[in-house]
């Protein structure tokens, strides 16, 4: 099946063909999260100059998780209603603002506005999150699979590519021109997203069985016992990607490792998340997405275990790395997933941005508390252990999730 849903509607003729659709929306992923990804990076060179406590700027990107998590359904919410590419385009202006006007930040509430409130919402309407929606709408049921997994990886690959780019462009040209790059990168996620543009909701269009309204397809989710253990499980999700991405630079530099490390080991996470989100990708194919979820989680509690108990050498972090990326965004697909195999496409882009919610929530927990944890005792070991934790309970809490679509016995209001 080669047809994309939507081009006869939307009127943009057949040139999205999916091999079109997937590439475009793989380069977004890879621009939106490669600068995301990378800001750890900032965490030392811009507190040294400003004289700023590692507290200030864990603040400020634990704002940006949270704002990003929040603003993940609203953005869902009207790409569902009125398509995807507004949304993305608004998301790409406002992310692009916030990383220019933050290389003007001075004071930590000029922080908090760039890196934490446009970042966020640009996020919210820019990241891989509306990617994957687009690919759920309008890609053929056999090829969203892979697709999601690709979406993701590259993501990941953004990463790969941004930290040591980052890292090259701090040291050669310093920080405020290397966020002025990643500013004029992001407007290039404006003309990408006019390939993965879905048409306005129309009811008429709609399965009598789909026909939700908002409200009800929220209750319906909020309501299934299965969706509400996927989005708590998702928490641990973002608390781990969140600490590890802003603080484990520079917890190496603390243990003596060149700062340079920082970036390979951000680089390491994203090269090896693309084996991990493209692997899972085709596995939940075959395999029950809730027991690739529990794996996933139980693998990362282990190999933080594994890393916090051993002498830290450049070896050590860039292996942990490597682990770690191939279970780093390789939750996404199967979650995202779920969510479509129990509500169907309709709400997709909604339901699946309260689990990133979740996700966002337990993100901005992770930085902020990263910060105020070492801020307090001069040490990260707590929030480390609390990873291990967290990591434990989410592979427990995703075994019980039933795979299955919700049952819908009469067609709700409209």
């Amino acid at each position: 099946m080669s047809t994309i849903a939507g081009d006869t509607r939307s009127g943009t003729g057949n040139w999205r063909t999916p091999a079109v659709i997937i590439i475009c929306g793989c380069i977004i992923g890879l621009l939106s999260f490669g600068p995301r990804s990378s800001l750890g990076l900032f965490v030392q060179p811009m507190s040294r100059e400003l004289a700023w406590g590692r507290d200030v700027f864990g603040l400020a990107l634990a704002l940006q998780n949270l704002l990003w998590g929040l603003g993940q359904p609203i953005a869902g919410a009207i790409a569902d209603r009125f398509g995807v590419f507004r949304v993305m385009a608004v998301g790409a202006l406002l992310y692009a603002g916030g990383l220019l006007l933050m290389r003007y930040s001075s004071t930590a509430l000029s922080l908090d506005i760039s890196a934490g409130v446009l970042i966020g919402f640009g996020l919210s309407g820019s990241s891989f999150n509306l990617v994957l929606s687009a690919f759920s709408k309008l890609l053929p049921p056999e090829r969203r699979g892979v697709a999601l997994g690709a979406g993701t990886a590259a993501g990941s690959f953004g990463q790969f590519l941004f930290a040591p780019f980052g890292v090259a462009l701090i040291d050669n040209y310093g920080w405020q021109p290397a966020l002025t790059v990643f500013a004029g990168l992001m407007l290039l996620i404006v003309p990408l997203a006019l390939a993965l543009s879905t048409p306005r909701a129309e009811t008429s269009n709609v399965p009598a069985a789909d026909d939700q309204s908002f409200r009800t397809a929220l209750a319906e989710a909020f309501g299934h016992r299965s969706y509400v253990l996927l989005v708590l499980g998702f928490f641990t999700c973002g608390f781990q990607l969140a600490f590890i991405t802003v603080h484990l630079p520079a917890y190496l530099v603390d243990r003596g490792i060149p700062a340079s490390t920082g970036g390979w080991v951000l680089a390491a996470i994203g090269l090896f998340n693309i084996v991990g989100s493209l692997s899972v990708g085709w596995i939940q194919n075959y395999i029950p997405k809730r027991y690739i979820l529990s794996a996933i989680y139980f693998t990362r509690a282990l190999s933080i275990f594994a890393f916090i108990s051993f002498p830290i050498t450049t070896f050590s972090a860039i292996a942990f790395g490597a682990i770690s990326g191939l279970t780093w965004l390789s939750t996404v697909p199967p979650t995202s997933a779920l969510v479509a195999l129990m509500f169907g496409t309709r709400w997709f882009a909604t339901l699946y941005g309260f689990a990133f919610v979740s996700h966002q929530v337990g993100g901005f927990l992770g930085v902020w508390l990263g910060g105020v944890v070492f801020e307090a005792y001069g040490s990260y070991t707590p929030i480390w252990w609390l990873a291990i934790l967290f990591g434990v309970l989410s592979a427990l809490i995703n075994l019980p999730i039933v795979e299955k679509p919700v049952e819908r016995a009469v067609a709700q209001p409209a």
